[in-house]
């Protein structure tokens, strides 16, 4: 049975199409909690030579896009655009969804960069400021953050990446996001952090590996003021029983995932390395598993969360 296509419903892009239309820009929309980033964010792409509106309603990416794919093919230079989008209104965050629906339509891969933080963390910043919650209303701070969560809730669950921005400094944040954007690395970005368990488990890690199984330098009186980073305690850590076996078994691991990875194009990996405090063991770990990572597969960095916090 022949189909007959309706004259008023346009055809949809064929793939060359959509590769012509997407041609010399690349699209980042950066959104997720209020309190948690954002703006930082989008200062870091701007001295990184992006182009970024703050606070654009969704409606708009749209003919921004088509703006900058215009510029993109006049000038014949690539445009690097950033969408930082406040989606705290119920009617932003439906209009959102329907915006990155259609750029997917379109042939479009935008990468949406989700930024969020623990309560505490954001209650921490909101008090420093003493502002309120955007959507606190007459109740507490609390409750407009979880009305925050609720909302973004399916925002979340389908974003590129999810960062984790509890107790990051302006610099540590900066540290984290920057590889995700250098313009000439294609592989994926591995992001390998220490953490302290007392300080919560890092919302964005794809996965965490616990380093309490080793003793603690922390009970070696010459080692207790020192950190992971520095030599004495890294050997200490390394020549414990099961510690040299752990890195060659996350090596492997994550050389299996790899190739799933590059596949499914995930652009962002997160690999937590916890202990209790994030100061000795998980700190020379981390340092061991950045460099046995770093290679081929993965354009590898390590952010020490916790380190100082004591």
């Amino acid at each position: 049975m022949t189909r007959v296509s309706d004259p008023d419903t346009p055809a949809a892009p064929s793939a060359d199409h959509r590769a012509e239309a997407t041609r010399g820009v690349e699209l980042v929309i950066v959104t997720g909690m209020s309190g948690a980033g954002r703006s930082t964010v989008g200062n870091l792409l701007e001295d990184l030579g992006w182009y970024v509106v703050d606070n654009l309603p969704p409606s708009l990416i749209l003919s921004l896009v088509d703006l900058a794919h215009s510029v993109a093919e006049r000038t014949d230079r690539p445009a690097r655009l950033a969408a930082v989008v406040d989606v705290r209104a119920r009617e932003f965050s439906e209009s959102l969804s329907t915006v990155l629906e259609e750029l997917r339509l379109r042939g479009w891969a935008p990468n949406v960069v989700f930024l969020d933080a623990t309560d505490e963390a954001l209650v921490r910043r909101f008090e420093s400021v003493r502002r309120p919650h955007p959507l606190q209303g007459e109740g507490r701070l609390l409750d407009g953050i979880q009305a925050e969560r609720d909302l973004l809730a399916d925002l979340r669950s389908t974003a590129s990446v999810v960062l984790d921005t509890s107790g990051l400094n302006v610099h540590q944040l900066t540290r984290k996001v920057s590889p995700m954007f250098t313009r000439s690395e294609q592989r994926p970005r591995l992001a390998v952090v220490s953490f302290g368990f007392k300080y919560g488990v890092p919302l964005d890690a794809d996965f965490v590996f616990d380093m309490r199984f080793l003793p603690n330098p922390f009970w070696v009186p010459e080692l207790r003021a020192l950190t992971g980073i520095e030599a004495p305690v890294s050997e200490f850590v390394m020549t414990q029983p099961g510690a040299t076996e752990f890195v060659d078994r996350v090596v492997d691991l994550m050389d299996t995932v790899a190739a799933g990875y590059e596949r499914e194009g995930r652009r962002y990996v997160t690999v937590a390395v916890g202990c209790t405090g994030g100061k000795h063991r998980s700190v020379a770990m981390a340092e061991m598993l950045g460099q046995r990572l770093a290679g081929d597969r993965f354009a590898t960095f390590v952010v020490h969360r916790d380190l100082g916090r004591e």
